[in-house]
């Protein structure tokens, strides 16, 4: 099968099945061999791997998968694709296709039935809609992940790896820094699709921690304090917090909290680094259970 990374082969195949790009889905085509062997080289994708593609489109990665991996999984929401996929991919033998959409998926019953229950690597090249959704599913549920290496908007990887006092920082940099550490292997240009997309991408490689990185009471709590931190950023913490729906905490709490850890009353939630969240909520946590 030729790659379906140079895109005279992606047309051919596109216009044999009357193909139509659905804008809900958020498809664009990867269409660069060099961005491909990047993904596959980042990923480190050996012989005995077991891989969750996300996405695979007519399976341009998926080749590139099937001849690295003992198997690889590949969840795919629309259903027009799954007979271009069983074309490009006749000359392999180690695929699973799923037609459905991947948040609706039990992963964790998936990789008990594909890998004995043991980590997984996932790829893909996700859609900007539904990035966040996707990679906080993996994380929360627990599903055992060896690492994720996905395309994504370049403006969310950047906010994926950035630090405390930057304006990219936020809730999703903090919980992917609590569930793994991320790493952008390279950017990529929006010429490197079909169709081109408004935005300009990036590959990132998120490696799952061994050990969580910061000792947390209750892991809700914390995350739910750091989700109210940044729903208003202009906000101070205290205020933010002491005015979710979702927490139970008054600003005496927090004020407590604060000076306790020696951070001034007024700061806001972007200047808190992922330990001192975790200081922050174990010290709450401690005082609503008094």
């Amino acid at each position: 099968m030729a790659s379906l990374g140079i895109p005279k082969n992606t047309i051919e195949i596109l216009q044999k099945y009357n193909f139509v790009f659905q804008k809900r889905f958020g498809q664009n085509f990867l269409v660069d061999t060099r961005i491909l062997e990047k993904i596959i080289t980042a990923a480190h994708i050996e012989e005995d791997d077991c891989v969750l593609e996300i996405g695979p489109g007519i399976g341009t990665m998926t080749q590139y998968l099937c001849e690295s991996a003992r198997k690889v999984i590949a969840v795919e929401i629309d259903k027009s694709l799954i007979p271009i996929l069983s074309d490009t991919l006749s000359e392999y033998d180690n695929y699973r296709i799923i037609n459905e959409d991947i948040l609706k998926v039990d992963i964790n019953k998936l990789v008990q039935e594909e890998n004995g229950g043991k980590p997984i690597k996932v790829v893909a090249n996700l859609p900007y809609y539904i990035t966040t959704p996707i990679i906080m599913g993996l994380f929360e549920i627990h599903v055992p992940i060896d690492s994720i290496t996905i395309m994504v908007q370049k403006e969310v990887a950047d906010r994926m790896q950035v630090g405390p006092g930057t304006k990219e920082y936020g809730a999703l940099s903090l919980a992917v820094q609590y569930y793994a550490l991320p790493e952008i292997i390279t950017n990529v240009p929006a010429n490197c699709f079909m169709p081109r997309p408004n935005v300009g991408s990036a590959v990132i490689r998120l490696t799952r921690h061994k050990d969580i990185p910061v000792d947390v009471i209750d892991e809700k709590l914390m995350f739910k304090i750091i989700r109210a931190s940044f729903n208003q950023r202009r906000k101070t913490l205290q205020n933010s917090v002491s005015h979710s729906g979702d927490l139970n905490v008054t600003k005496e709490m927090i004020e407590t909290a604060l000076v306790e850890m020696g951070l001034p009353v007024a700061v806001r939630g972007e200047a808190l680094s992922l330990h001192q969240f975790a200081e922050l909520s174990n010290i709450i946590y401690k005082q609503i259970k008094l």
